[in-house]
């Protein structure tokens, strides 16, 4: 027994010592490869640099390979908040306040608890001579483990309290910043399962909510519009199919011509493209796409003009969304029982968006919802139960040498010869592959369950997928060699079960360690790499990106995955803390892991992260504060298990040994106070919107637009924020910045010390942050720094990433006019707030293009005498027109033209960017018209018209094709071919900018061959 163990423990430093070279080694080529394409990829690495608009865009960086570094780490916390939101800025606060930690932890953990460890004379070699399990049971250094965990629990729950603090602050100011107060869903509730006696009068549920300050402003009940969202969804598939169709065609009679004209031959149009309606494969007859599809999308269009429009053909259901005239009536009322019959108006939800609604849910029956609710729940059991046998039998295929010894008959399978190379590969696969899998079945049953938003899936898949995290990685995975072990041992002998438990589990330091080796360095590379999104946005596309819309929806910016990352970083702070005193070397590589993720994450957030679909106004971050209270109790139970066995070991037992199993557990329930004090003091605070604040905020405004001073417990309408008109030294502005950081970890008074001590920290010409990147970036417009090849060339931009439709669109005076009641300006006193401003529109410059020749002034609706023939682009011609697209005067003057409008387009001037700065969330000045419309189910909404956005060959081959589809329409089929073209290769290109169905009527009529 004892040459294995030896052995194991060799085996335990070759393994560490492998794995470590290995992961520094692949982060380090990952990262030098990211250095070398950042500057080339702009699309992937650098979006927020034109994608966004102005006040939040990030300063552009040059190309010398580590100037990344520097740039993201003098950002400001305030620019931080301003430029990416307070749920980013949350995050990546805990991310630094982790860093801090276990560097702390680290190096006092060496000097103190290492060589504990090392020279605790309990005869184990290899790793384990490193851990807890090389200490005697009854060595007195076993205080040393105890008394340095102990003031490392209180340092962790004390900066707990400080970073709660800190963030009932600013959340406080979050929520009655104009920029999130003026718009209409900060005062806006939904309310689920209403009365049957108030479902049919909104005057009386007015009535109801009327007793709030400020009154009810408007009432919308949900109406049930399933059999018109069908044909809506059909006619939609049926329109991008079409795209499809017309697109393949176009490019297969752009190569056809080319072949014909190289061999001299006459061209022949292809033939057109057949399918059949049937939805089972070569069922019925063969039928001409192009013609069934036009005709079967008109005949949706005018099933959908027939029934849309009206909301009182529709049955009204339970659900009603309720706008109140202040923003703290809603927050009153949603916390509030509002009825006194069983579930009824039971489900009250905050700050709704109508893109974060999952309409098909809203009118759940609640006796319904609470069955599927336990349903759901008895699937996650399985879930648990399934993963866990799967990545037991996973994890114990490691470990079929140890159980041969005990079955026999595993044996001659341990002694294969491509055993080794089995175990070596496809465990870690299957289990990435499970692992991959499991988010995505957590959501379908959270949606099943019947979560009427979006935002609730993700903050409930925050708790269950840490709960999968822990126990199915943490527990099963990294513990089955233990686990086996011990109970190989229980077998012969159940009575050494504890003495087991104080051996085996300081030997899984080994497996902790390598985990997260692989987080630390390979996941950190891997997740500024991007791989996944560079092949999405540059290889992917040229396979199955085929259509204009489809390249654009390639273009997609990415999106944090808030859901899954979070619990990640948790499971990996469970790690370090549960084995910071058994296994102190553990301590280093997870403050390398939380500082690479930290660099990493503020350069990802800056300049990658698209951040408009997670505006939750920081409410992930208690979430991130309670999972990391379960890695502080399992790690005190680690230690009170710990100390239980090495007292029952001890041959001795005295009082010593007995204080070292009382204070063990005086400490776990210490944490379970301050559990309990954190959820009873701080949490009714975070979730909605105190009183006092909301009248001390309305007695004086300059509260909401001023950055709360949180470097102690002074009242909002305090000193500080009465002295900020007044002028500030720079030192007192880094003295703040440097409480703000450092505040909740380091008190104080040792702050003030070093700061007097060494002064130079406070000299502001060692301080360079970019306060001025908006009027910076502003001059490099104006100067040419962003030249046609960028996306952002000329445009106003947008604060949030606008994806691309589906075929169909909204009209004009439904969804873009929903907004009539805002005539596009600033609201008063709200200048955070982003609207469109034509008259800024037309300042930016212009486009880089070639002169105007004749033919493209008139297709720009340009006078001209000298060439008065019309043009086809844009469908500007006049109807009629026979003149062939040859008029142009080259393929490439055709191509130039398509790429990128004229200086003299007026058309290109008003023209919507996919990126505008027009903001699609309504503000709380919208009118009561708008406020129905833009709350109304999506299908009501719908234009009973569809833009098919398809390319003009470059030989006008497909102009009678075009308006032949447009003719079986009916006058319900737009073709639109501007900002798209095909090139010299047969490829199609689209302006990504572009969207047909976001822009005005007027800029994108018709084409017209």
């Amino acid at each position: 027994m004892a040459d294995d163990k030896k052995d194991d423990t060799s085996g335990g430093v070759s393994t560490f010592v492998s794995s470590l070279v290995f992961n520094v080694a692949v982060a380090v080529c990952i990262f030098i490869v990211f250095t070398i394409l950042r500057p080339r990829f702009k699309r992937v690495y650098a979006p927020r640099t034109y994608a966004v608009s102005k006040e939040r865009r990030s300063e552009p960086i040059s190309d010398r390979l580590l100037a990344w570094v520097p740039m993201v780490l003098r950002v400001p916390d305030e620019k931080i908040i301003e430029r990416v939101g307070l749920d980013t800025y949350m995050f990546l606060r805990y991310m630094r306040s982790m860093f801090v930690m276990f560097v702390v932890l680290s190096l006092l953990s060496v000097v103190t608890i290492l060589p504990a460890n090392i020279t605790g004379g309990n005869g184990v070699k290899g790793m384990a001579i490193l851990t807890m399990g090389n200490v005697r049971p009854d060595s007195k250094t076993l205080w040393v483990h105890i008394v340095f965990f102990m003031v490392f629990v209180v340092w962790v729950l004390w900066n707990i309290f400080g970073e709660f603090k800190v963030y009932t602050r600013l959340r406080i100011w979050w929520l009655t910043n104009p920029k999130h107060a003026s718009r209409v869903g900060a005062s806006t509730i939904m309310v689920s399962t209403l009365p049957q006696a108030l479902i049919g009068d909104d005057d009386r549920i007015s009535s109801v909510f009327n007793m709030f300050p400020g009154g009810v402003r408007q009432v919308i009940v949900n109406r049930n519009c399933t059999e018109l969202e069908d044909i809506v969804e059909e006619r939609d598939s049926l329109a991008m199919k079409l795209e499809g169709t017309l697109t393949s065609y176009a490019v297969k009679c752009e190569k056809d011509f080319k072949k014909a004209t190289k061999k001299g031959a006459t061209f022949k149009e292809p033939k057109r493209p057949t399918m059949r309606k049937s939805k089972i494969p070569f069922k019925g007859p063969k039928l001409d796409a192009i013609e069934y599809l036009s005709t079967e999308i008109a005949k949706l269009n005018k099933q959908i003009s027939e029934a849309g429009g009206e909301e009182e053909n529709y049955k009204r259901q339970s659900t009603a969304f309720v706008f109140f005239n202040k923003q703290i009536a809603a927050h009153m009322a949603a916390q509030t029982v509002l009825d006194y019959k069983p579930f009824s108006m039971n489900s009250v939800s905050l700050d709704v968006h109508t893109d974060d609604i999952i309409w098909s849910n809203l009118n759940l029956n609640p006796y319904d919802r609470r069955m599927r609710g336990y349903l759901s729940l008895a699937a996650t059991i399985g879930l648990v139960i399934t993963w866990t046998l799967l990545t037991a039998a996973i994890s114990a295929l490691v470990s079929v040498e140890k159980l041969s010894k005990t079955i026999p008959g595993l044996k001659s399978l341990a002694d294969s010869e491509f055993f080794g190379l089995f175990t070596g590969i496809i465990p870690s696969a299957v289990l990435a592959a499970v692992m991959a899998l499991l988010p995505i079945i957590l959501r379908l049953l959270l949606r099943l369950e019947g979560t009427p938003r979006r935002s609730e899936i993700d903050m409930r898949l925050l708790n269950r997928f840490f709960f999968f995290q822990v126990w199915n990685v943490y527990l099963v995975t990294i513990f089955t060699s233990s686990i086996l072990s011990i109970a190989e041992s229980a077998f012969s002998d159940p009575g050494i079960i504890l003495e087991q438990i104080q051996e085996q589990v300081p030997a899984s330091a080994t497996p902790i360690l390598t985990y997260i080796l692989l987080l630390a360095f390979t996941g950190a590379a891997k997740e500024i790499l991007q791989v996944v999104r560079l092949a999405l946005r540059y290889v992917l596309p040229l396979i199955f990106a085929k259509t204009p819309r489809k390249i654009c929806n390639a273009e997609t910016p990415a999106a944090f995955d808030w859901a899954t990352s979070i619990p990640m970083h948790s499971l990996v702070f469970l790690m370090g803390f549960s084995y910071s005193f058994i296994a102190p070397i553990v301590n280093c590589f997870v403050a390398v892991y939380f500082g690479l993720f930290y660099l990493v994450y503020r350069y990802q957030f800056l300049y990658v992260y698209n951040d408009a679909n997670w505006s939750t106004g920081g409410l992930s971050f208690p979430v991130s504060i309670k999972q990391t209270l379960v890695g502080v109790y399992i790690s005190e139970i680690y230690m009170l298990l710990m100390m239980v066995a090495k007292l029952v070991k001890n041959k001795h037992i005295d009082g010593n040994a007995v204080l070292r199993v009382i204070f063990p557990a005086l400490i776990l329930l210490l944490t379970i106070g301050a559990h309990i004090y954190i959820n009873d003091a701080y949490m009714p605070i975070i979730n909605y919107l105190p009183i006092r604040g909301a009248v001390e905020i309305e007695e004086n405004p300059k509260i909401a637009t001023t950055y709360p001073d949180f470097t102690g417990d002074g009242e909002l309408n305090g000193p500080t924020l009465m002295d900020s008109g007044s002028s500030t030294t720079p030192e007192s502005e880094i003295r703040k910045r440097i409480y703000a950081v450092y505040g909740t970890l380091v008190p104080k008074k040792i702050i003030d010390f070093i700061l007097n001590r060494i002064p130079s920290i406070l000299d502001p010409r060692k301080q360079s942050s970019p306060n001025n990147t908006t009027e910076d970036l502003a001059d490099e417009e104006e100067n040419g720094a962003f030249k046609s090849g960028s996306v952002a060339n000329s445009r106003t931009v947008d604060s949030a990433f606008i994806p691309m439709p589906t075929p169909h669109h909204y009209s004009e005076t439904e969804s873009r006019g929903a907004f009539e009641d805002l005539n596009m300006k600033r609201a008063s006193g709200n200048t955070n707030i982003l609207t469109i401003d034509s008259n800024t529109q037309q300042k930016q410059p212009p486009a880089i293009a070639e002169p105007a020749s004749p033919a493209h002034a008139a297709a720009d609706g340009v006078s001209n005498q000298q060439d008065p023939s019309p043009q086809f682009i844009g469908g500007l011609a006049p109807t009629g027109t026979t003149r062939s697209i040859h008029s142009y005067d080259s393929t490439t003057e055709l191509r130039q033209r398509r790429r990128m409008p004229t200086a003299n387009s007026q058309a290109a001037a008003q023209r919507k960017s996919r990126y505008s700065m027009y903001d699609n969330e309504l503000l709380a000045s919208a009118g009561e018209n708008a406020l129905a419309k833009a709350f109304s189910n999506p299908a009501l909404r719908a234009k009973p018209k569809c833009n098919i956005w398809v390319p003009l060959d470059n030989h006008g081959l497909c102009n009678e094709l075009y308006n032949t589809v447009q003719r079986l329409g009916e006058g319900t089929i737009r073709i639109i071919s501007r900002e798209t073209w095909i090139d010299e290769k047969a490829k199609v290109k689209a302006n990504v900018e572009f969207d047909p169905d976001c822009s005005d009527s007027e800029d994108i009529a018709p084409t017209k061959i």
